[in-house]
C-alpha cells in the first residue's frame, strides 16, 4: 500500500533522537523537509500544487475554478506535517498521508470525480513555535488578523513574519485568502483519536461530532530576585509559590466543573538554579463541556495568586455539519459519533462557515502529543479504506 512507503519516508524528518518525538515546527527547516516531501508527492500524481497566502499548501486533483464557476466547489481531504515539541508521529501526518493514498486508492478504481478534490496540508496548526494554535487556517479565515500573527515570537524573539520570509514566503501576502475558501465545498479531515474510546467499542473508525469549548490564557506571577542560599524562607517573595497554588486549584476547579486543564509550559526569569525568580510567566490550557464552565476553572486557578489570566486564543464549541456527519456515520457501517477536546483546522473552517466533517482512526493506548501516540498499522489501512469511502461519496 502506498501509504506505508510514504509514512516511513517520512518517519525520519524532525524526530529527536534523544526523546524519540518530534520537532516538527513551524517554518523551520524540518517543516521546509516536510513541505518538499508533499510538492514532490503531489507532483507525482500530477496534481496541481497552489500555495496560499498563510503558506497552507493544496494540492488539487481537476480544475477547482472551473468547478466554482458551475458551482460545484471541490471535497478537500488531508490535515497538517507540524508537532507539538517532541510530538508522536501521528497527530496530523496521518491525515496527510492517508489523503495522498486515497488519491491513489480512487486512480485505481479508475474514478473520473465531478467535483475536484484536493489535499492540503495546513501549517502551523500546533502553534508549538509561534503559541497559537491553527494559525494557518486562522490566517486564511481571518480568525487571525494578519498584523497578529506576523508579530509573534518564538521563544528566541524571532517573529512569524521574519520566520515566513526566511523560509521564502511573500509575508505581504498574509491575510483573509477568499479565493482559497471559495473553492472549498466540503473538508474532511483524518485525524488519529486523541483519547481511548474506539477501543473500547470495538470500532476501527469513527466520525466527529463537535469540539469542545477551549483556550489558553498567559498568567504572569511577579516575584523579588534573590540568593537561594542565604535569603530566609520568611523573607522571600517567591512566585513558584504562587504558580504552585495556580496549578493546584486549576486542577480542583476543573475536576468540579467537569473540565480539563493544564500548565504545560512555564519561563522563569532570571532562570537560576540558586536564584529565587523575579517573574513567572505560565500558560493554562482549559477544555471542558461549556464556556461558563471553563472560564470558571480559569477564574477559580488564578484567584488566591490575584494574578491576572490574559486570554491569548478562544475557542468556542464547534459543532461540525450534522447532516454530514449523519451521512458518513451510515456510510461507514453506522461508525460512531465522537465528540472531542482537540483543536482542528477542521474546527475553523467549521466557524467560517464551510461544511467540514472529522474521521477519527483508533488510538489503542489514547495517548496523544507524546513519542508513545500510536496507531496501528491495520488502523491506518481502515482510515484510508474509510476516506476514500467518503471522498468517492462525496466527489460524485
Amino acid at each position: 500500500m502506498t501509504f506505508d512507503s510514504m509514512w516511513s519516508s517520512i518517519e525520519p524528518i524532525g524526530r529527536e533522537a534523544s526523546t524519540g518525538g518530534y520537532r516538527r515546527y513551524a517554518w523551520t527547516g524540518a517543516d521546509a523537509t516536510l513541505r518538499e516531501w508533499f510538492a514532490a508527492e503531489a507532483a507525482a500524481r500530477g496534481l496541481g500544487l497552489v500555495t496560499d497566502r498563510a503558506g497552507n499548501q493544496w494540492a488539487w486533483w481537476g480544475d477547482p475554478d472551473a468547478a466554482v464557476a458551475v458551482g460545484r466547489p471541490g471535497v478537500v481531504i488531508g490535515s497538517h506535517l507540524d508537532s507539538v515539541p517532541d510530538g508522536g508521529a501521528f497527530d496530523g501526518p496521518l491525515g496527510v498521508v492517508s489523503a495522498l493514498a486515497v488519491v491513489d486508492v480512487l486512480k485505481a478504481r479508475g474514478l473520473e470525480p465531478s467535483r475536484p478534490v484536493a489535499v492540503v496540508n495546513f501549517v502551523d496548526e500546533e502553534g508549538a513555535r509561534f503559541g497559537i494554535a491553527c494559525a494557518g487556517s486562522r490566517m486564511i479565515t481571518g480568525k487571525l488578523e494578519a498584523g497578529k500573527a506576523l508579530g509573534l515570537r518564538d521563544v528566541d524573539g524571532v517573529t512569524m513574519a521574519e520566520a515566513m520570509a526566511a523560509a521564502g514566503h511573500a509575508v505581504e501576502h498574509v491575510g483573509p485568502d477568499i479565493e482559497t475558501l471559495r473553492r472549498i465545498g466540503t473538508f474532511v479531515e483524518l485525524h488519529v483519536e486523541q483519547g481511548r474510546a474506539l477501543i473500547d467499542l470495538g470500532r476501527p473508525v469513527a466520525v466527529g461530532s463537535v469540539i469542545r469549548p477551549h483556550g489558553r490564557w498567559r498568567v504572569d506571577l511577579a516575584g523579588e530576585a534573590n540568593h537561594a542560599g542565604t535569603t530566609l524562607l520568611e523573607d522571600r517573595h517567591d512566585p513558584m509559590l504562587d504558580l504552585a497554588t495556580t496549578v493546584l486549584a486549576a486542577r480542583e476547579a476543573a475536576a468540579g466543573h467537569g473540565c480539563v486543564a493544564t500548565v504545560g509550559k512555564v519561563r522563569l526569569e532570571p532562570n537560576g538554579v540558586n536564584a529565587i525568580p523575579s517573574r513567572v510567566t505560565a500558560w493554562l490550557d482549559a477544555r471542558g463541556p461549556g464556556e461558563t464552565a471553563v472560564r470558571a476553572v480559569v477564574a477559580a486557578a488564578v484567584r488566591q495568586s490575584g494574578a491576572v489570566a490574559v486570554e491569548e486564543s478562544w475557542t468556542p464549541e464547534t459543532v461540525f455539519d450534522i447532516p454530514l456527519a449523519q451521512r458518513l456515520s451510515t456510510l461507514l457501517d453506522d461508525a460512531p459519533m465522537l465528540a472531542t477536546g482537540a483543536g482542528h483546522d477542521a474546527g475553523v473552517l467549521a466557524m467560517a462557515g464551510l461544511s467540514t466533517a472529522m474521521l477519527f482512526v483508533r488510538n489503542p493506548t489514547g495517548i496523544s502529543h507524546s513519542p508513545a501516540e500510536f496507531a496501528e498499522r491495520e488502523g491506518c489501512h481502515r482510515g484510508v479504506e474509510a476516506l476514500a469511502a467518503v471522498t468517492e461519496d462525496l466527489a460524485r
